[in-house]
């Protein structure tokens, strides 16, 4: 397992830590991404778009505001979101008290 840290992720704010589960060599190019994501508190993933993929969250823990192109939302343990190729998303933990952890899979079109 690797595990990243990224500053400022999606021109967000703080600092998002990520685990990925599997490498590229065993997604077989079919997934971009699978991975254990935590947000700290105070911290923001910024707005993005997804171009020739699809993104999915499984949250664990946590509350936070999940924006669906535009449409802002509370999100917490055991909720799901959908991000079809062309169209966007983030996720803002800057009101919490303790991390939001979700699981992130990025699924290549």
């Amino acid at each position: 397992m690797e595990t990243n840290y990224v500053e400022n992720p999606c021109g967000g704010k703080g600092t998002m830590k990520m685990e990925k589960l599997l490498s590229p060599a065993e997604m077989k190019d079919k997934c971009g991404l699978y991975a254990r994501v935590t947000l700290p508190p105070g911290s923001v993933l910024g707005y993005h778009e997804h171009h020739g993929d699809s993104e999915c969250y499984f949250f664990l823990s946590g509350e936070g505001v999940y924006d669906d192109n535009g449409t802002k939302r509370t999100v917490r343990a055991g909720d799901v979101t959908w991000t079809p190729d062309g169209s966007g998303h983030g996720l803002s933990n800057e009101t919490g008290t303790e991390d939001v952890v979700f699981m992130a899979l990025i699924i290549k079109s």
